[in-house]
């Protein structure tokens, strides 16, 4: 015997109960699809998306330190060893040999204090502008902002910074020079220091994904750029007229601003200081402007 359909008696329910029944019951939420294109045209840095990623950035950083020093038979000595070492050949070559002036001042403090800005933005250099190749597999497979890469690995060289200049501040108390309140300028140089090794780094880092072959320009453009900036020599053997355009190079003002800033040398390094902060802010802006224009082609070439 069939049941009652209409009575809502038996084992079925009626057609609509039913339906109602089913409709009550919650079901899985509404999957939020959010696509990812590369931009159109020219676009400015998303400063609300670098903020959401600021732990990514850290955990690259952290990242970037520990791997450096993976698997060294020195580890994180090779952050003494690099500037004292070029200090002890400049001292030689340059100190004794040379007799190149040192302002007043021991040469192997005179060098040790234009080489550990130097160092990191050297080390920086090479290594932030090969990050993006160094990655790729990281870079193809999700998306992030880009520039955390070549930023962290930068970022990772500070801790080699500090560890040099704490080097430095012993070589200092070995001669008995014991560093000023002007010393308390250290952390706006390396500031300028950080802007203008970002800036740099980012145009090459953007270069290298497109052309290959400058990972072995960057090498050659260091060495270049190490006589250019007044490290083996004082910025004082250069003509008054000149000093304003070394002032250009913003390592210049950089290394003029350490000696200043940590020796009682009697040259006045507040132009070219001035000069070189203008010059890093302006490869900064140079720099994360062409690497956001050429980001959007990163995917498809590297």
């Amino acid at each position: 015997m069939e049941p009652d359909l209409g009575s809502g008696r038996g084992p079925h329910r009626p057609a609509g109960q039913q339906w109602q029944s089913q409709a009550s019951r919650p079901g899985p939420a509404p999957l939020r699809v959010t696509r990812i294109a590369p931009a159109r045209r020219f676009r400015l840095p998303d400063l609300r998306e670098l903020y959401r990623y600021r732990e990514l950035l850290y955990l690259l950083t952290w990242r970037d330190i520990t791997v450096r020093y993976k698997q060294t038979v020195m580890g994180a000595s090779w952050a003494i060893l690099q500037p004292v070492l070029t200090t002890l050949v400049f001292s030689v070559f340059f100190g004794r040999i040379g007799k190149i002036p040192s302002e007043g001042v021991p040469y192997p403090v005179f060098a040790l204090a234009g080489l550990v800005p130097w160092t990191f933005f050297s080390n920086g250099l090479v290594l932030g502008s090969n990050s993006l190749v160094a990655n790729v597999s990281f870079i193809t497979k999700i998306y992030f902002p880009r520039v955390l890469v070549p930023l962290c690995t930068i970022l990772a060289g500070l801790l080699d910074l500090v560890i040099a200049f704490a080097v430095l501040l012993g070589v200092m108390a070995w001669y008995g020079i014991a560093p000023g309140w002007p010393a308390l300028w250290i952390p706006f140089l390396v500031l300028v220091a950080v802007l203008a090794t970002c800036g740099v780094s980012l145009w090459l880092a953007a270069l290298n994904v497109r052309y290959r072959d400058v990972r072995f320009v960057v090498p050659f453009l260091a060495q270049l750029w190490l006589f250019a900036t007044p490290i083996a020599y004082p910025a004082s053997l250069v003509s008054s007229k000149w000093q304003v355009l070394m002032g250009l190079n913003p390592m210049a003002g950089v290394v003029e601003g350490f000696r200043a800033a940590l020796l009682p040398t009697q040259f006045n390094a507040a132009p070219i200081v001035l000069v070189s902060t203008l010059s890093a802010v302006a490869m900064f802006a140079g720099g994360i402007l062409y690497f956001y224009s050429a980001e959007r082609t990163f995917a498809d070439v590297i």
